[in-house]
């Protein structure tokens, strides 16, 4: 089973997407399943899960009502408010709803020790307990809080979306890459290469990816690593086939075992997909 581990899907709303800016207006209007569908079956990808990009409940019931109706969706990122008093009854909703198989919360837009704060670890731990997993969601400054957050958590799976987001435009790696390192000593974290094209220069080249990939590929194992295209926030930078060409490129001096990894066993185990 080949897995992009990391879409979007959205009616676009100018008010709801106020985080598309000027520079990101290619992708001001719809996106739905059925417009991936033929990216993923050029590239021999069997599904994808859906990640949320708006910050609201009624994101996951979105998410929720397009996977009940599309096999693409293998599973879904929600959000939820990890500080609520009442999260175990708001969880409680979707119970039964197998499509649904953790959460997220944008971590990168709110203070760099948001992730270390008691009440959002409280959240966390109880989203674990609950059988679900939590994306981590933050820019390379972060990454000791979220460190701090995983040392609290050993029970819960994390999945580190974009490599945290390292400055590649600026080729800003060493800092980056020891925060990075330290992440990854947590056996229950994986990663998602993913993100990198948005991050890099607009005249971007697989030289400018490759020591970012190295470092996750050194720091976590092919075996923690997944793909994931970020479409269609990557148009901004590529097509969906110039993403997945990078990492399949990338994976071609692995072994074979590793390459199924990265492209859905990961993935598979990271979300607990069913085949």
């Amino acid at each position: 089973m080949r897995i992009d581990a990391h879409q979007h899907y959205w009616r676009y709303d100018p008010a709801r997407h106020a985080w598309i800016t000027d520079e990101m207006r290619v992708i001001r209007r719809d996106f739905l399943p059925e417009q991936a569908a033929p990216l993923l079956a050029a590239a021999c990808i069997d599904g994808a899960v859906a990640v949320q990009a708006d910050q609201t409940e009624a994101e996951t019931d979105f998410l929720l009502t397009l996977a009940d109706g599309n096999s693409l969706i293998r599973g879904v990122v929600g959000w939820i408010d990890l500080r609520a008093a009442d999260l175990d009854e708001k969880l409680a909703r979707w119970k039964g709803r197998n499509a649904l198989k953790g959460f997220r919360h944008i971590a990168q837009a709110e203070a760099d020790d948001f992730l270390a704060r008691d009440d959002v670890a409280r959240g966390v731990v109880r989203l674990g307990e609950h059988g679900f997993s939590y994306d981590i969601l933050i820019y390379a400054r972060q990454l000791a809080a979220a460190e701090r957050l995983v040392a609290r958590c050993p029970g819960v799976r994390f999945v580190l979306d974009h490599c945290a987001k390292p400055n590649i435009a600026r080729g800003e790696i060493t800092e980056w890459r020891a925060g990075f390192q330290r992440l990854a000593r947590h056996a229950n974290v994986y990663c998602k290469v993913s993100g990198l094209v948005t991050e890099a220069a607009k005249a971007w080249t697989y030289a400018d990816l490759l020591p970012y990939m190295d470092a996750a590929t050194e720091a976590f194992g092919a075996d923690r690593l997944m793909f994931g295209s970020d479409w269609p926030v990557c148009l901004v930078a590529a097509e969906y086939e110039q993403v997945h060409d990078v990492v399949r490129r990338f994976t071609e001096r692995l072994a074979p075992t590793e390459r199924a990894a990265v492209f859905g066993g990961t993935a598979a185990l990271a979300y607990r997909l069913e085949a």
